[in-house]
């Protein structure tokens, strides 16, 4: 793609939004959960897990333990038998363990409501933070995970691999009202249409605005 000015991406990107909204009206977070404390619990879950496979988890996790202090105080061993399907489930139960203990001790059991006291949680990452953040309280945020940085990669809203910098690229792009609607809309379209493997590039509702397709013909496949 030729080199394109800040205002030239600038367009292309509201033109993105638009027509992601158009094509995804009822797109939403896939994670099942009745309150701020469910989905912050789902999210930590859902590193290197799908989605389909935490629902699962989860069920089952907030019947025992249904609130912070319930799970701060769960045993590790029991714990770990019940995420063990998610995946890196030692380490997710230090994390859970954690979060839930530093909510009961220094915010009283309550899922805080700002960026920076949410990754002051063990086992909260940014990412995490800004699911919690748009999801459960409404508050602007985009949340990097692989779909968010494949299909904006691809898209030429943003060159690199990092996930604070393609979010940095992307606030700089995208208008902060969407910037929640935008993550779903993303993640679903990287699910439904631009795999990592065999993009549906035909299909594509944004293909007019994306150089990917004739980038990957110059290039070859990558």
């Amino acid at each position: 793609m030729a080199r394109e000015s800040k205002q030239a991406r600038a367009e292309r990107a509201r033109r993105i939004v638009r027509a992601l909204a158009h094509a995804y009206p009822d797109a939403k977070i896939a994670l099942r959960h009745r309150n701020a404390f469910e989905l912050l619990i789902a999210t930590i879950l859902s590193a290197q897990c799908t989605d389909e496979k935490v629902n699962e988890v989860t069920r089952e996790l907030f019947r025992r333990y249904p609130k912070p202090a319930d799970l701060a105080h769960a045993d590790p061993n029991e714990l770990e038998a019940v995420i063990r399907s998610t995946g890196f489930y030692r380490q997710k139960a230090k994390s859970l363990l954690g979060t839930s203990r530093d909510l009961c001790e220094r915010f009283g059991g309550r899922v805080p409501r700002s960026l920076e006291e949410l990754t002051s949680l063990r086992g909260v990452a940014r990412k995490t933070a800004n699911v919690v953040l748009g999801e459960a309280f409404g508050v602007p945020a985009l949340a990097v995970d692989t779909h968010m940085k494949r299909v904006n990669q691809r898209l030429g809203l943003t060159a690199s691999d990092d996930p604070n910098a393609i979010e940095r690229d992307l606030m700089a792009l995208i208008p902060e009202p969407e910037w929640t609607g935008y993550t779903r809309r993303v993640i679903h379209h990287g699910r439904v249409c631009c795999g990592s493997r065999k993009p549906r590039c035909e299909l594509c509702p944004v293909r007019k605005d994306c150089p990917w397709p004739a980038d990957r013909k110059r290039a070859g496949d990558r």
